[in-house]
């Protein structure tokens, strides 16, 4: 078990950009790192940068796609901890970006798999786990493009991307964070974008092939304030690193 002071989080998609980003900086804190990734060579490897930096960390091979393999997540944390202080859904797939003329009912539902029902899956297993704990937080890791404030304004970049997967399952992830949030007060449940809306910007990571202008250290800014919630912390809301963003 791990020490009962130390906080304990899981991230998944934590062996690049954003998720590791923010295991590295939690990590610094002292905190119990479980650090999901679905590929477990690049998790293992990313694991081992962590710990060599003094983070006390475990991989967990999650891919949230999967029941068996969320399932196998629940009963490796169940090793090392009886609770589970912060859960951070990151993992997110961008989809190929197709033209709404063209976009199929399979491609939809390959994205929201990843982006939609992955965090309903892993939230779901990992309850127990999170309602063990005094405070527990789930943090939701979505997108500018899924705020229809953000998208319906000509001047935001997101507004001229025209396809149907990856904004739209973000406008459902963000949904989905409102209405766990009503319905388990007992559990922070926020959301957050990794840019700037105000100042049209965003985090340069894989997904954009790092096109952003913030660094990865910037865009996990947001999650890092999520994460670390006090008792008296909100729920139920949608931020980026300089405040609160409009649905």
């Amino acid at each position: 078990m791990t020490n009962a002071q130390q906080t304990s989080v899981l991230i998944t998609g934590g062996n690049k950009g954003l998720g590791l980003e923010t295991a590295r900086r939690l990590g610094e804190q002292g905190w119990k790192i479980f650090l999901g990734s679905r590929d477990e060579g690049r998790g293992r490897a990313a694991a081992g940068k962590l710990a060599a930096g003094g983070a006390d960390v475990v991989m967990v091979q999650l891919d949230v796609t999967s029941d068996e393999s969320v399932a196998g997540a629940v009963r490796l944390v169940r090793e090392h901890t009886d609770r589970l202080d912060v859960l951070v859904n990151n993992a997110g797939a961008p989809g190929r970006i197709v033209p709404p003329a063209d976009a199929t009912a399979d491609e939809i539902h390959s994205v929201y798999d990843t982006n939609v029902y992955g965090p309903i899956r892993v939230t779901h297993a990992f309850l127990p786990l999170l309602r063990a704990a005094d405070n527990p937080r789930v943090v939701m890791v979505s997108s500018g493009g899924g705020s229809f404030a953000v998208v319906t304004d000509p001047g935001q970049q997101v507004s001229k991307m025209h396809e149907l997967a990856y904004s739209s399952s973000k406008a459902a992830l963000n949904m989905l964070t409102v209405r766990y949030a009503q319905a388990l007060p007992e559990i922070k449940f926020n959301a957050l974008t990794p840019g700037e809306v105000a100042n049209h910007k965003f985090t340069a990571t894989d997904m954009n092939n790092h096109t952003g202008q913030l660094t990865v250290a910037e865009g996990t800014d947001p999650i890092i304030k999520l994460a670390t919630l006090g008792p008296d912390g909100p729920t139920g809301t949608f931020i980026d690193r300089l405040g609160p963003v409009a649905w």
